[in-house]
């Protein structure tokens, strides 16, 4: 009986040469990060990385839709529960962080080196719109009035804004992610409300 390498299945190939992919954009950066660089540091010949990514671009491309994704994700699933739409957000937050902080490379290239390129802006601005409306929805459900998505979708935005401001700083780890992820919520239900007694101010307060 003979034995002899097993091939590996597309799909997990799929996975690891974006796994190195991801690796060599956040340390070199895309315009730096040459195929034959990743090919090695995936122990992959570059004709094999041509063949299941046709260019860098495509490359990274691919690299940017999956961690999106798995960002997405995470963070859905932080926002389903039975907890308080407060706890729930706090829950975001923390995931949001804990990604971050867990995921460095992921987050360098989605976030830092995808939004600098012309060409993959449009896919980060996607990911955005998606946690801004996560978290616009958390705020309508904690809101005590009747104020229009609209207004909730400006908080939403600084919050999703201050949380990637933040969410640097976890990065870098010159913040521990419990600290970042309190401030951030804070900005939330009392900075931004003005009162730290309500969610937000409510029509009544504005005429006042």
């Amino acid at each position: 009986m003979t034995t002899g390498t097993k091939r590996i299945p597309r799909a997990i190939r799929e996975q690891q040469m974006l796994d190195s992919a991801i690796r060599v954009f956040s340390d070199l950066g895309y315009r730096s990060a040459s195929m034959d660089t990743i090919a090695r540091h995936a122990s992959i010949s570059k004709p094999m990385l041509y063949l299941y990514y046709g260019s860098k671009e495509e490359l990274f491309a691919a690299c940017v839709v999956r961690e999106s994704g798995r960002l997405i994700d995470h963070l859905t699933a932080a926002a389903t529960g039975s907890a308080g739409p407060r706890r729930r957000l706090e829950d975001v937050v923390q995931a949001f962080l804990e990604f971050v902080d867990a995921h460095t490379d992921s987050w360098n290239v989605v976030y830092r080196q995808a939004f600098a390129e012309p060409q993959f802006r449009e896919e980060v601005e996607k990911t955005r719109t998606v946690l801004v409306d996560l978290t616009t929805d958390l705020l309508a459900q904690n809101s005590g009035d009747e104020r229009s998505r609209e207004v909730l979708e400006v908080v939403a935005t600084a919050l999703v804004g201050a949380g990637e401001a933040v969410a640097d700083r976890v990065a870098h780890r010159s913040i521990p992610t419990s600290v970042a992820a309190g401030v951030v919520v804070e900005l939330a239900w009392r900075g931004l409300a003005g009162d730290p007694t309500k969610s937000l101010t409510t029509p009544t307060e504005e005429k006042s």
